[in-house]
């Protein structure tokens, strides 16, 4: 209990003397408005004379020393841009080189693309060729090359194709298969 009063007794005699600082405040206002008013007076002024205007005023002490203050001004201006460009080329070269990954896996995929497509059309065409050819009857060549007439081709006694029955059957084999062929003559 003893320490709640202790608590309360502080508590109050911080607020007395709030109290009293705001009694004495309107004095002090006036002063700090005073004191405020001459830094902006003098703030308007630097900022007058940093932009170029109303140096006519200033002595050659002066007029250096606001040299001076550009000069340093300036170079932590440009040491800032530096800084910025540096980091914005960073960053385009790290969007560079994530585009060129990105562009290399794309080149990849359409190249291992290219190949499933090119063993898939051998495939397809085999397969397209197979059902053309049991459902259909297709000659690539005109009629007027066949030789239906004649015999089909036979091997001689050392296995190979005796001279025009040759070539007849190299014409026939690309335009007929030699099944239809014995149908045909026989």
């Amino acid at each position: 209990m003893e320490r709640i009063l202790e608590r309360y007794e502080r508590y109050s005699y911080a607020e007395r003397q709030l109290n009293a600082t705001d009694i004495e405040t309107p004095g002090s206002w006036t002063l700090e408005h005073a004191k405020l008013k001459a830094r902006l007076e003098v703030l308007q002024r630097n900022q007058k004379h940093y932009a170029g205007e109303e140096l006519d005023t200033l002595s050659m002490k002066e007029l250096q020393n606001l040299e001076h203050q550009l000069d340093s001004a300036l170079k932590h201006i440009r040491s800032r841009k530096n800084q910025l460009m540096h980091e914005s080329i960073s960053d385009l070269q790290k969007k560079d080189k994530a585009l060129q990954e990105q562009n290399n896996n794309l080149s990849k995929q359409v190249k291992e693309r290219e190949k499933e497509m090119a063993q898939q059309t051998p495939w397809e065409q085999q397969s397209h060729d197979h059902l053309n050819s049991s459902n259909s009857f297709v000659l690539p060549h005109p009629f007027n090359n066949l030789h239906i007439g004649e015999a089909y081709p036979t091997a001689g006694d050392n296995g190979e194709v005796e001279g025009s029955s040759r070539q007849q059957q190299q014409n026939s084999t690309s335009v007929m298969p030699p099944w239809m062929l014995r149908h045909l003559n026989g």
